[in-house]
């Protein structure tokens, strides 16, 4: 029998990060964390930094034909690393 003050870890880990909201700042360090795999290894070489702020997400390249390149694809990037953490975390991307 299980009491009422019992909980998995998984369960105490969760309401742990409901309690302080910080499911949210779990998810953009995903989002942060899952780039170089989504984007390559070439693409992690030339980003120098990357940080998300107000659901946006700003990335600074070392290359600008690169930055012309992922313009272009901005709201692909979006959609997959949103789908790579299965949540709405970011809703734009800004090349720098």
């Amino acid at each position: 029998m299980r009491r009422s003050n019992d909980y998995s870890l998984k369960e105490a880990i969760q309401e742990f990060l409901n309690t302080y909201r910080l499911e949210g700042k779990l998810e953009e360090r995903k989002v942060i964390e899952s780039w170089g795999s989504v984007m390559g290894k070439m693409v992690s070489n030339h980003t120098t930094d990357i940080y998300i702020r107000n659901k946006k997400l700003y990335v600074k390249v070392d290359s600008a034909a690169l930055r012309s390149e992922l313009s272009y694809a901005r709201e692909k990037i979006r959609d997959v690393l949103n789908k790579e953490v299965n949540s709405e975390v970011i809703t734009d991307v800004i090349i720098r």
